[in-house]
């Protein structure tokens, strides 16, 4: 196929016969499988009186929001509810994923910013206690293996509330488990790059409380620093999930990998793609970040002969993006739409209807 010919139908004339949907969530509107519902409601619609196409839609994460919900589709796992605390030691319910001997855990389950109001938000409070708690769950379950998504966090503890929650049983998990995280975040642990002074404050973190944040980041750096005669504060992603990284790292020895590349590596995604006609992945917004590792261009990495679109609500710079090898890029939210109006979920998933159909009418 012709990838500089961005018509609608195939070079023999055929139309589309498999279309893969791939898109994150776009943040505090719609999730990862509701925009690739969305979409894929749009080429449905659009092509009601057609050959209809094979339509497979994948979920997607980063890592972050949804990532529980997109490797369990992509893995087939069990989904287990325990009751747990969030950041505030306030009683939850909360869940984790079991793939064979996996688990997988998504920290924002019980440390999520999104489940603390926001006049109650204090990162000098906030516990990553309950992630300790979803661990220990799956240790006793007999899980040896873990994926753990780092975002969303509400906290900026370091990790301290989840190896308080463990007790001494950390140093068996230590020994006997593994750990992978999956996060985009390089910030390491401290400094002006870290953990408290680039993310406590939309924590609810003012001045003086991030460097306060910092300076306990630091010391528990150079304490555990001590205890097992090497330090892990400055490697790529300590920083992430308010320090939850660093603990990670430095206490169980956890290899850090992009959260997006993770999750297409285990869906196969070049397998799924191979005869695929089209490609469409996208995100709440694109802009020239979209090429800096984010799931867009990460899908984009795996696309060799087949068409690719990005569709986002809203598209900063399109040049960039075609110039980076999108064959199509959509903006789905009218300029003229307030943002407000455009978050509404019922508003956006009519916005990516009509802009597929308007696309495929072309």
């Amino acid at each position: 196929m012709d990838r500089k010919n961005d018509g609608l139908r195939l070079m023999d004339g055929a139309g589309y016969k498999k279309i893969i949907i791939a898109c994150d969530s776009y943040k505090g509107c719609l999730s990862s499988r509701e925009v690739n519902e969305a979409i894929a409601s749009g080429l449905k619609e659009w092509n009601a009186d057609d050959v209809a196409p094979e339509i497979i839609t994948l979920e997607m994460s980063d890592g972050g929001e949804g990532m529980l919900d997109a490797f369990l589709s992509a893995m087939k796992g069990e989904r287990v509810k325990i009751h747990a605390h969030d950041a505030l030691m306030r009683w939850i319910e909360a869940e984790y994923g079991i793939v064979d001997d996996t688990a997988i855990i998504e920290i924002a389950q019980t440390a999520g910013l999104a489940l603390i109001e926001p006049e109650q938000r204090n990162p000098m409070k906030a516990t990553s206690w309950g992630v300790g708690e979803m661990i220990m769950n799956a240790y006793r379950r007999g899980v040896r293996h873990f994926i753990v998504g780092l975002g969303g966090s509400a906290t900026s503890d370091c990790g301290i509330g989840m190896l308080k929650a463990m007790g001494d049983d950390w140093k068996k998990i230590r020994q006997e488990c593994s750990f992978v995280l999956a996060s985009d975040v390089t910030n390491p642990l401290c400094g002006e790059n870290g953990a408290a002074h680039v993310f406590a404050p939309q924590k609810g973190a003012d001045a003086k409380m991030v460097q306060m944040l910092d300076d306990r980041a630091r010391m528990f750096a150079e304490v555990s620093a001590k205890h097992f005669g090497y330090d892990r504060s400055e490697a790529p992603g300590a920083g992430a999930a308010g320090g939850l990284g660093y603990a990670f790292l430095q206490y169980f020895n956890a290899e850090a990998r992009p959260g997006a590349e993770l999750l297409l590596e285990k869906i196969e995604v070049d397998v799924l793609i191979q005869n695929a006609d089209l490609v469409i992945t996208g995100e709440g917004h694109s802009d020239r970040q979209t090429l800096m590792g984010k799931l867009p261009q990460r899908i984009l990495e795996h696309v060799t002969n087949q068409k690719i679109w990005l569709v986002s609500g809203g598209v900063s710079d399109r040049k960039a993006m075609l110039d980076a090898g999108f064959d199509r890029v959509v903006q789905v939210t009218p300029e003229e739409m307030p943002l407000d109006e455009a978050m509404k979920p019922e508003v956006a998933r009519n916005n990516i209807i009509k802009a597929i159909r308007e696309q495929f009418a072309l």
